[in-house]
């Protein structure tokens, strides 16, 4: 009997080990957390055959055929390393779920930002048009749940990270999505290349590719990498990429696609140029799997945006609170702050990344009447805010005193918004970015019960 190890007891760890074992492997499973949760999840998965070690730290054995990593581990760690000298096979999650999928079709979706948007809005669509076709990767499903599902889906619409895409070297989508590029995770990559060629290496193993045309990063620097892919252009088609027949655009407020009128811009309910940009790829995606236009329109018509991407919250003596969680850099934080109405009264901070922000706060200076700080970033953010000459900002430190806050300084300032868009990762005061975005959500709808 064949032995894998799966390491990382998340969503996509399970699912890896129960899909292994289901395929007549011996199966062991390792975290080097431990807590009650995670116990509870070891009784379950011992009775299901799993050999689960937790607070352990994985070491590579002569006995094992396969290693397979969840995405939260790096690829280069040394027991990754001394695995494929011994010559075991380490792969990632999504590999694994691809090798099982193949009788699906694959949407590859990647991109520093916009992915989320574009696999959800995606997903929808192809539902509408009476496809199996489940959001996986990054949100959703772990791509390996799909794979145990008794029915295999029609299609497969993946979110795909760099770090699931490094890991799986063999997964070749039908159609590969790529929506933007500007650093991030450079901690993990180490340069913005190594980041850059990993992203591009899922396209170019794609059939088939779509481009956003309005990032100016990939449309200088992917010219060379396909023949004749699709581009997309939110200005229209005189700034079209490429073959002008192969273009998705916007032309008198309609989606083009094609040459092909195919959805009113308007029906899409969410803020801002970018997910105009997300609606084009995803619209791209929709004609190139053969959908009709009438599903395209009711699924982008009743499509209610993603959570903690500008998501609108409440609204408190006429001030709209939007959570922004999902803005873990500064290209996406610049985003939110111009889809949103100024002036604006902005919450960030949390655990700081490398990266460029001179547009972000360029923005800020323009936009934003206040800023509340919170988290490890606090006091950096607090001096980059002086260098710019800009003087209105607190340290708050947490959520709770922020928002509280926001909400006496809205009214002082006249602002239309209080934004959480906070530029930076989570992991100082929260999990995850959802986490962070759900005490949001949560302390602003306390406001209005107070207020009652």
């Amino acid at each position: 009997m064949s032995k894998a190890h799966i390491i990382g007891l998340g969503k996509s760890g399970i699912a890896a080990a129960r899909l292994l074992k289901k395929n007549g492997w011996e199966v062991e499973l390792s975290d080097r957390n431990t807590s009650d949760s995670l116990e509870q999840q070891k009784q379950q998965l011992t009775q299901e055959g799993i050999i689960v070690k937790l607070d352990y730290s994985f070491e590579p054995e002569t006995s094992l055929d396969l290693v397979v990593v969840s995405p939260g581990v790096p690829w280069d760690i040394p027991p990754l390393q001394r695995c494929r000298e011994m010559g075991i096979e380490t792969i990632g999650e999504m590999e694994l779920a691809w090798r099982y999928l193949q009788s699906s079709s694959w949407v590859g979706i990647t991109g520093t930002n916009g992915k989320t948007t574009t696999t959800a809005l995606t997903a929808a669509i192809f539902q509408a048009a009476g496809f199996s076709a489940p959001a996986c990767g990054n949100i959703g499903y772990a791509a390996c749940e799909l794979a145990l599902q008794e029915t295999p889906p029609d299609w497969v619409i993946a979110e795909l990270s760099s770090y699931q895409i490094e890991s799986s070297n063999t997964l070749s989508p039908e159609i590969g999505v790529w929506t933007t590029f500007t650093p991030d995770h450079l901690s993990r990559h180490h340069t913005l290349d190594s980041y850059f060629n990993i992203k591009a290496s899922l396209l170019k193993r794609s059939q088939k590719q779509i481009l956003n045309g309005n990032d100016q990063y990939l449309g200088e620097n992917t010219a060379n990498f396909w023949d004749n892919p699709y581009w997309t252009n939110v200005q229209g088609k005189n700034g079209l990429r490429g073959d002008v027949a192969k273009g998705i655009y916007i032309e008198d407020g309609w989606v083009v696609a094609f040459g092909e009128r195919v959805v009113a811009v308007e029906s899409l309910k969410m803020l801002g140029n970018h997910n105009q940009q997300n609606l084009l790829m995803a619209v791209g995606v929709a004609k190139l799997a053969g959908i009709e236009n009438e599903a395209i329109a009711e699924a982008v018509k009743n499509f209610p945006g993603v959570p903690h991407r500008l998501e609108y919250v409440c609204s408190w003596n006429e001030v709209d609170f939007i959570n922004d969680s999902k803005a873990t850099n500064y290209d996406a934080a610049a985003v939110g702050l111009k889809a949103v109405p100024k002036p604006v009264l902005l919450i960030a901070g949390g655990q700081a990344k490398e990266g460029n922000d001179n547009d972000w706060f360029r923005y800020i200076k323009e936009k934003v009447v206040c800023v509340l700080l919170i988290g490890d970033a606090s006091n950096v953010f607090a001096k980059r805010l002086q260098q710019i000459n800009y003087k209105n900002y607190e340290i708050v430190q947490n959520m709770e005193r922020a928002v509280i806050r926001g909400a006496a300084l809205a009214k002082k300032y006249d602002a239309k918004v209080v934004l959480l868009s906070p530029a930076c990762a989570s992991f100082d005061q929260y999990r995850n970015f959802e986490e962070r975005g759900d005490d949001f959500r949560k302390l602003c709808l306390a406001l209005n019960r107070n207020k009652r």
